[in-house]
């Protein structure tokens, strides 16, 4: 018997009108390419019939399992809950408004087992999307991560991207760090990440699920992600120098306050009051700001030896699993 070549992922919020074709459309690609597979459905929290449609999906077929949460965590979540049940050699995720095309796996798959890569994200080079409200935004919003993230990707949003087994089994995806998942495997070591043109295809049932304000939460955990790529697992390396900084500082105006005063007491009569010296209070502020970002510092040392890994969704209900 072959081994589990494939397991496909798909989060999905109220998508009850497109789980059929999606399921019927992706059995076809399997079975055209005779691939060993499995999907794995998470319902992240939806109020329409998702779930019914899962449980039907799953009666008819043994390569389909589903995993419904107690309430809308959001797609980063989702995808951690897929990810820890996937068994796939390649893990490929995507999303169920049927605008990613299963007739991509193939290919994805062949650019993990044969030309090695770890990771390859898919770029939704011609959109069917609003130009105003998701094309320009996009844009701007992939230009800002490109610079930060330091990896040349074009579409740092696309659902769709396959992964290498041991990528998705060592990276923790939290918060609303899905847009991100690529550098958060090249933090974790994972440097060999493609890319691949996929065709993308209008919206044929619903609405879209995100809104304008996605782009200001994407901005903030890109400045979220930069600063746990970077002192993430080295705190005081960052507050520690800052608030050493800051305590010279203070302690230099300090020292030259000091020095004021004993210059104005025995040759300067009469001496005035330190308090009114306007560098007595940035040096009490520089030295108190100082010594706060060093113990945040040394906090968030301490938080690290001692966490441990967190789930932070609920699952209602599994099946097939």
């Amino acid at each position: 018997m072959k081994s589990l070549q494939l397991s496909i992922v798909i989060p999905l919020l109220n998508e009850a009108e497109s789980l059929v074709e999606l399921s019927q459309w992706i059995q076809r690609v399997m079975q055209k390419h005779d691939f060993q597979y499995e999907v794995i459905f998470i319902d992240d929290g939806s109020t329409d019939k998702s779930w019914e449609v899962i449980e039907q999906l799953i009666a008819q077929s043994n390569t389909i399992k589903g995993i419904q949460f107690l309430k809308n965590y959001g797609k980063s979540q989702a995808l951690h809950a897929g990810f820890v049940e996937a068994n796939g050699d390649v893990v490929i995720t995507m999303d169920a408004d049927l605008q990613d095309n299963p007739e991509e796996i193939p290919e994805l798959y062949t650019m993990i087992t044969k030309q090695g890569f770890h990771l390859v994200s898919g770029w939704k080079k011609v959109r069917h999307d609003s130009f105003f409200t998701k094309n320009l935004p996009s844009k701007l919003f992939n230009k800002v991560a490109r610079k930060t993230s330091g990896l040349a990707l074009h579409d740092f949003n696309c659902g769709l991207k396959a992964y290498a087994k041991n990528v998705i089994k060592n990276i923790e995806v939290t918060g609303e760090m899905h847009r991100y998942i690529p550098v958060l495997a090249k933090n974790a070591g994972f440097d060999k990440i493609g890319e691949k043109v996929v065709q993308h295809q209008a919206r044929k049932h619903g609405e879209t699920k995100f809104g304008s304000e996605r782009f200001m939460h994407g901005f903030l955990d890109l400045i979220s992600i930069w600063f746990l790529g970077k002192f993430g697992k080295r705190p005081m390396h960052f507050f520690g120098a800052w608030g050493v900084s800051m305590f010279i500082i203070g302690f230099g105006a300090a020292a030259w306050i000091g020095g004021s005063k004993l210059y104005k007491l025995y040759i300067q009569k009469p001496a005035i009051l330190v308090t009114d010296n306007p560098w007595f209070f940035i040096a009490l502020t520089a030295m108190i700001m100082g010594l706060l970002l060093f113990i945040a510092g040394f906090l968030g040392e301490l938080i690290i030896l001692n966490s441990s890994n967190r789930i932070n969704y609920k699952i209602k209900s599994t099946n097939n699993l």
